[in-house]
């Protein structure tokens, strides 16, 4: 007899559903040429950008001896989110397999949501503008509710607003704040190897860690109740 998979499964957006880092990137590095700056390599965002845009940008100052000044860090932040905006789809993509996952989960009659830290104005227009949106009817973001991930009600709440149960769903991301977030929650996580993680994600207790998405099946197969 099939397995019966979890009804309700819960998707991180940036470096699990999307390579978000070159857009990212590219708004870092405007505001630092903006601030005369040196740029940062691509490869070094993507380790710094899991804990959102603030962390990125004082990062960046201070990986260029420059001391963390609120105001202007929030001047900074303004400009950043200015441009991230206005190219927040440029060369941004899918992770490979996302579409034809998210299609045969939605055609089986999964419920599907997206739970991020990323502003939810944001959330919705990057998915929007990569044609992922349809396959989510709830996107709770940073701004959402007042609390955010690692608070286990970030991830509860959409649960229940698809209408589903948490003894009956997932989570599938690729951080520890993912990881800390469901398993606060009681729910098992899935963690991709290829997102921002700053710790290897084994390293993180996860139910299962797969390295592309056509392995997802199988690991929601292994987080099924009994």
């Amino acid at each position: 007899m099939p397995v019966k998979l979890p009804e309700t499964i819960i998707f991180d957006l940036d470096g699990t559903l999307v390579d978000t880092a070159p857009d990212l990137t590219a708004a870092l590095n405007a505001v630092l040429i903006r601030e005369g700056l040196p740029i940062v390599p691509l490869d070094q965002v993507r380790h710094m950008v899991g804990r959102g845009a603030r962390v990125l940008i004082e990062s960046a100052l201070t990986s260029h001896g420059i001391s963390i000044d609120p105001d202007r860090t929030a001047d900074l932040m303004k400009h950043f989110l200015e441009y991230y905006e206005a190219n927040i789809a440029e060369t941004s993509r899918p992770f490979n397999g996302v579409e034809d996952q998210l299609h045969t989960l939605s055609s089986r009659g999964h419920k599907l949501g997206v739970c991020t830290n990323k502003p939810e104005a944001l959330s919705l227009k990057l998915l929007t503008k990569l044609g992922l949106k349809k396959y989510f009817p709830v996107v709770l973001g940073l701004d959402s509710k007042p609390y955010r991930k690692p608070d286990p009600r970030h991830l509860i709440d959409t649960v229940a607003e698809l209408g589903g149960n948490p003894l009956d769903s997932v989570m599938i991301g690729d951080s520890e704040t993912d990881a800390k977030t469901a398993q606060a929650a009681s729910i098992p996580v899935i963690l991709v190897s290829f997102g921002y993680s700053e710790i290897p994600v084994r390293d993180l207790k996860a139910n299962v860690v797969i390295d592309h998405f056509d392995s997802l099946q199988d690991a929601l197969a292994k987080c099924a109740r009994a």
